[in-house]
């Protein structure tokens, strides 16, 4: 059984009431506060979009940053193992009798 709280968030003048485990609380204010940062620099860009266009432009802009930062984490992964490999190859072979 989960032990959701409700927290009241404020997101482009708007108020809304959210279900969230105790410690994950910080952590939702935090992600409301930047899409409502990101909803508001949109609404700068476009001031006769709508609430919705502007909610979709956001989470897309939003959406963009995580998948260039799972691509950069990817490319990292990928080298560490890459590199773990080599060391690993390099320390048998030194390892090895001879």
């Amino acid at each position: 059984m989960s032990s959701n709280e409700p927290v009241n968030v404020h997101i482009l003048d708007r108020e809304y009431t959210i279900g969230v485990e105790p410690g994950e609380r910080g952590s939702l204010m935090a992600a409301a506060k930047l899409l409502d940062t990101r909803m508001r620099e949109v609404r700068g860009a476009h001031r006769l979009a709508s609430a919705d266009r502007i909610a979709v432009l956001a989470a897309l802009n939003l959406a963009h940053e995580l998948q260039q930062l799972r691509d950069q984490q990817a490319a990292q992964d990928s080298e560490l193992t890459r590199t773990l490999g080599d060391l690993h190859r390099r320390l048998d072979g030194w390892l090895e009798p001879r």
